[in-house]
């Protein structure tokens, strides 16, 4: 077993210790070979079975599988003085498939689950691991569902995971009293609730929380016109504290561009909304609203509000709230690296109590995938070693560099580029740091370097430095 497999397996745990050994078995199988096929990734028709049962033992759920891994982040979360708690929902679409508890997506001619999860990232990018995941799927029978979401309370709603997220965060936070802890949502997270919590935690520390602002909320001000004050409104008469920069990445109907934004900041009090049977308090929260300067023609200008417990009293405050928010995209590179790279909607199973556990397991070989491509560009003089074993990294050096592999093991930023290669990345001048899609093909090929290195490389590699052999000829 792998050493990092090792690590994320530590503490698994079903009562059964068949099925601890299983599961290790399967996370370097699977994890060797991301986008293969159960049977292509396991070695012959006894162990495809055998993994086929592991995923319909009935001790063996989603969260079990991932309850190891969470362990496993948390303990890199303690080295670490602020990690960025993101949450994002994905659907997992099994359109045209016999998938018995499975439900409709957002088109209701599409069918499959909710998956919402907790990724820790550092500020520099770094994906940490799996904090957190809740898999559901919506009902059929409720045509009218959303003429009747607002009678209902927030624990009967959808939106109540973004609230449970912020909740969870904030029992960690205490936990990690050496680490900040920043939960960090997209539109999906506005929620009037999520704001009162922050203030309600009792005890302890709490987690921070960052939001982009979907609603323009009304402020407890009344106007001339006997309407209440807009948020934007308020936002829009702040002075410019000045401006901001960064890469836009491409995304649906966008092309990745260079943003410029000006940026103003405040502290506000929100009117609370309508809520059935209950009356919810005022509260104070504190805002960054950034606005595109000078979009391309044809391009709407990229405007967010910033809805935020973090400070922002100066510029250096707002831009950290703004800085800290980028790093939300990292939750989508990993849901492309889990669907696309790790081929999660291809697997082919009856239930989806019973694939639900097999995405688990790819879930956390997505971030291995995508840890290993971001810890080489943020720690590239650390050696390769912290990450990978001989047989690995000498196997791609010698196919790489067309020489014998050295004594000393190559920095990991070297060895990233190595391994890029191996998945199509051509390391120009005007290219980028290699990404998770060139990663996860080097990956696999990797290992089936590092089998053949065990097979043979190694007296391969002897003959060429002129050592004596064992005896046996090298051909």
């Amino acid at each position: 077993m792998s050493d990092w497999g090792n690590e994320e397996t530590a503490t698994v745990d079903f009562l059964d210790e068949r099925l601890n050994k299983r599961m290790r078995a399967l996370l370097e199988r699977l994890g060797s070979k991301p986008g293969a096929s159960l049977p292509a990734a396991c070695k012959g028709w006894d162990e495809t079975m055998a993994a086929y049962r592991f995923f319909n033992n009935e001790k063996v759920t989603y969260q079990k599988v991932l309850s190891p891994h969470r362990d496993a982040t948390r303990k890199r979360m303690e080295g670490h003085k602020v990690v960025l708690c993101v949450q994002d929902t994905t659907e997992m679409d099994f359109t045209g498939r016999k998938l018995r508890g499975a439900g409709p997506l957002s088109v209701s001619e599409r069918i499959g689950f909710f998956n919402h999860v907790t990724l820790a990232v550092t500020p520099e990018r770094l994906c940490l691991g799996v904090l957190d995941a809740e898999m559901w799927a919506r009902d059929f029978e409720d045509p009218n569902k959303n003429d009747k979401r607002k009678q209902k309370p927030i624990e009967e709603k959808e939106s109540f995971r973004w609230l449970e997220g912020y909740r969870r965060v904030c029992d960690l936070s205490k936990q990690l009293p050496d680490t900040q802890l920043i939960s960090i949502s997209d539109r999906e997270g506005d929620i009037y609730e999520c704001f009162l919590e922050a203030v309600r935690v009792d005890g302890g520390k709490r987690a921070e929380f960052i939001i982009r602002g979907c609603q323009d909320r009304n402020l407890p001000v009344m106007q001339e016109d006997g309407c209440y004050k807009k948020l934007m409104e308020e936002m829009s008469g702040k002075p410019i504290l000045g401006e901001v920069e960064f890469k836009l990445p491409q995304a649906e109907g966008r092309s990745a561009r260079r943003v410029v934004q000006s940026v103003k900041s405040g502290r506000v009090r929100l009117k609370p909304p309508f809520r059935k049977g209950e009356t919810l308090p005022e509260v104070e929260i504190n805002v960054v609203l950034v606005e595109e300067i000078n979009s391309p023609e044809g391009e709407k200008p990229i405007l967010w509000l910033l809805l935020t417990s973090l400070p922002v009293e100066t510029f250096e405050q707002a831009c950290l709230v703004v800085e800290y928010y980028l790093c939300r995209w990292q939750i989508e590179i990993y849901f492309k690296v889990l669907k696309s790279g790790c081929k999660v909607e291809d697997r082919q199973f009856e239930t989806a109590e019973r694939i639900k556990p097999c995405i688990a397991l790819y879930m956390i070989i997505a971030w291995r995938v995508l840890f290993v491509t971001m810890l080489g560009r943020e720690c590239p003089e650390l050696p390769c070693t912290v990450l990978f074993e001989d047989d690995e990294w000498k196997s791609v050096y010698v196919i790489a560099k067309n020489a014998p592999p050295p004594e000393t093991p190559p920095l990991l930023g070297e060895f990233t580029l190595m391994i890029a290669s191996l998945g199509g990345y051509l390391n120009r001048k005007c290219d980028g740091p290699p990404g998770p899609k060139t990663m996860w093909v080097g990956l696999q090929r990797m290992v089936d370097f590092a089998l053949a290195w065990k097979a043979f490389g190694q007296m391969q590699s002897e003959t060429q430095n002129g050592k004596k052999g064992n005896g046996k000829r090298c051909v």
